[in-house]
């Protein structure tokens, strides 16, 4: 099982970070980027542009007949994936492996229910700290792709598949056996800094500095522990300060997506976080007034768009 050519679905920033560096590595046309017409040619008017250099990308239509890709990566918004989950169906065959570098803890399920649990791993994009504004990225850190099977413990070919093309291809990433307690870490990190972060309409700096954001960011990924318990995953305090360190690696002029969302007046994903926490106190009779606040306030600064 080898991995030779890449789709990859979403020109966000994770989109543009993951294309340039793959399109630099590998033969052209073996990356392809996958939009719809209209993007493709205001992409091509406009440019796209990563860290002032100019991306070389090779674009193909959802239409556009080709052969299955061998790594498909999904770096839409969650308002977008089920639309994107049907713009490559040209794109995945019997031997396709699935990554999705969403945000949160759904993506995997929802690609799957069309193509199967088989062709997805498990994955966590962390540690970027890119800003997009227009068609420019910039970033100081790439960041890197954490992955690995839905079953604690295994290894599987897919998996190794992965990993030897990431070495091969100088893409920072890293094996997890135990994806279910990562994914629901990253999702305790989203919850806290995105939100925080949007909310006060500044920076990574924000938080990474004592004082009110970050007590309440901090707040915010509590709540994350205490229902992480009640899911069987056991988030402890371990993995908060894990997280922080993360965080405190970052730029402090960088932002999450979730604040450039709110600066360009996008809709958010804080039915994603905060929305989600909700669910999961209702569910377990557990109060989560930290996120409740954040959902309110997300939901206000939306509606002044």
């Amino acid at each position: 099982m080898e991995i030779k050519n890449v789709s990859i679905i979403g020109l966000g920033a994770l989109g543009i970070l993951f294309g340039q560096h793959l399109t630099k590595k590998l033969p052209k046309g073996n990356v392809r980027i996958v939009a719809d017409k209209e993007r493709i040619e205001r992409y091509k008017k406009e440019g796209v542009y990563c860290n002032g250099e100019k991306c070389d990308f090779h674009y193909v239509t959802p239409e556009e007949p080709c052969e299955p890709a061998d790594l498909l990566i999904f770096a839409v918004k969650i308002h977008g994936l089920k639309d994107a989950v049907k713009a490559v169906k040209n794109h995945v065959g019997e031997n396709t492996i699935i990554l999705s570098a969403l945000n949160g803890i759904t993506s995997e399920a929802i690609i799957a229910e069309e193509y199967g649990m088989d062709k997805v791993l498990y994955c966590v994009a962390q540690g970027m700290d890119a800003v997009k504004v227009g068609n420019q990225l910039t970033y100081e850190n790439m960041g890197m792709l954490v992955f690995g099977d839905k079953e604690p413990g295994v290894i599987s070919k897919k998996t190794k598949a992965v990993a030897q093309f990431f070495e091969q291809t100088d893409f920072p990433h890293q094996v997890d056996t135990d994806m279910k307690k990562r994914m629901w870490g990253k999702f305790m990190l989203n919850v806290g800094v995105n939100q925080t972060v949007a909310v006060y309409q500044s920076n990574y700096g924000e938080i990474q500095k004592e004082g009110p954001a970050r007590e309440m960011m901090i707040a915010a990924m509590r709540e994350v522990i205490i229902l992480s318990e009640k899911e069987g995953v056991n988030l402890t305090e371990e993995d908060l300060a894990y997280w922080l360190d993360v965080l405190s690696k970052l730029s402090p002029i960088g932002k999450p997506s979730m604040a450039q969302d709110v600066d360009a007046k996008r809709k958010t994903e804080v039915d994603l976080f905060a929305g989600t926490v909700l669910q999961f106190g209702k569910k377990h009779g557990i109060e989560t007034p930290v996120n409740e606040e954040l959902y309110n306030r997300l939901k206000e600064i939306e509606s002044k768009y």
